[in-house]
């Protein structure tokens, strides 16, 4: 199988996340609940990821890099802190519902900065408009159904000047797409860990600025037990419970393996494999590709659209020749309404470290058999 879904899951990972999982499963237990051997090697595989992650995020304050279940789960987090019912938030065009349902969850007025895909400077005009007055921002970095990266430095330098916390979903751009928290000024960036980042499921991280954040969840943290009130210190304030710990060390290899590699390397070889698909494609007319015309707003993501081909049946078709993609509407129907493609969907090729050009020279050799018989 060519595994070209990395966009919802990196299935292929380094060796180094299978065997910490596996090491951490049969030495480690419940970090802060004990002072014996397995309790403190669980404690500093913790911190050995939270720093790790610090160091990537550029998050001066290790303590502020708060361990959540998904970035759905962080996102929730970020935006019950900050909204209300009734609230006005701005948010870009191109939002997953990790971010539209608990929004309107929330009773809050969503206010959408829409904008033509792959213009940028159409993106920051969009939110300098909607700004004023707003309780809260949301921006996706990377979109995650066209690989679209969005302008976040300066619809951050936007928000900063209005007062307007931001949240940034850095799903699908953790990894690959560099993200420099502290110098952003954002309120809180979520991603998750399964993604970019190469760990496994169940895992994701909150980058939190906000001094009191509200939980989302209660319990114990293994501190300050004896009061009825969460602790007012992070990470504790947000990470009630036992940790998923084989999951955290899984995580700290993935993220050792792209320190050595760079996620700059990560990108350009992502943004190659891309830009070989779409010119290995570029002359099959049946086929409507979703590609930005300057690289630089562009990651490793692609997706299509076939003349007279439903796009599910295509994965299906696809998935048959043994190309593993996504097809439908990826959990993102704004993205869709906004690029103008919410009653079909698309076909979406999201592209890893590991893939090679020639498995997506194969990937595009079926996508043209497939347009022929359309």
């Amino acid at each position: 199988m060519i595994y070209l879904d990395c966009g919802a899951t990196s299935l292929q990972k380094p060796a180094a996340v299978r065997y910490a999982m596996s090491e951490a499963v049969r030495t480690m237990s419940s970090p802060g609940r004990g002072g014996y051997e397995s309790a403190m090697t669980a404690a500093a595989a913790v911190l050995d990821c939270r720093m790790a992650l610090a160091d990537m995020f550029c998050v001066a304050d290790p303590e502020r890099v708060i361990f959540t279940g998904s970035a759905t789960h962080g996102l929730n987090i970020a935006i019950h802190s900050l909204v209300g019912p009734g609230d006005r938030v701005v948010i870009s065009g191109y939002e997953h519902n990790a971010v539209w349902r608990p929004l309107y969850g929330l009773g809050a007025d969503i206010q959408v900065a829409s904008s033509p895909l792959f213009q940028p400077e159409a993106a920051v005009d969009a939110f300098r408009r909607l700004l004023p007055g707003a309780r809260a921002a949301v921006c996706c970095q990377v979109s995650n159904v066209f690989g679209y990266i969005l302008p976040v430095e300066e619809i951050a330098l936007l928000c900063r000047r209005a007062g307007v916390p931001l949240i940034i979903d850095a799903a699908q751009a953790a990894g690959s797409v560099g993200l420099d928290f502290d110098g952003l000024g954002c309120a809180y960036a979520a991603m998750p860990g399964h993604k970019g980042l190469l760990g496994p499921q169940g895992t994701g991280v909150l980058l939190c600025r906000e001094e009191r954040p509200r939980p989302l969840l209660y319990g114990g943290t293994g501190s300050v037990s004896e009061s009825a009130e969460m602790p007012d210190f992070l990470p504790d304030r947000l990470e009630p419970g036992t940790h998923n710990v084989p999951g955290i060390a899984g995580l700290l290899a993935g993220v050792e393996w792209l320190g050595r590699k760079t996620t700059a390397a990560v990108l350009a070889h992502e943004r190659g494999l891309a830009a070989a698909f779409c010119e290995a494609l570029a002359g099959c007319r049946r086929v409507r590709l979703f590609r930005a015309t300057e690289p630089a707003c562009q990651a490793g993501v692609v997706s299509l659209q076939i003349q007279g081909a439903d796009c599910e049946e295509v994965a299906a078709q696809l998935a048959e020749r043994g190309i593993a993609v996504r097809a439908g509407l990826h959990c993102a129907p704004l993205a869709h309404q906004t690029a103008g493609t919410l009653r079909a969907g698309t076909v979406r090729f999201s592209f890893s470290p590991f893939n090679t050009l020639s498995e997506i020279q194969q990937a595009a050799e079926q996508v043209i058999s497939l347009a022929g018989r359309h």
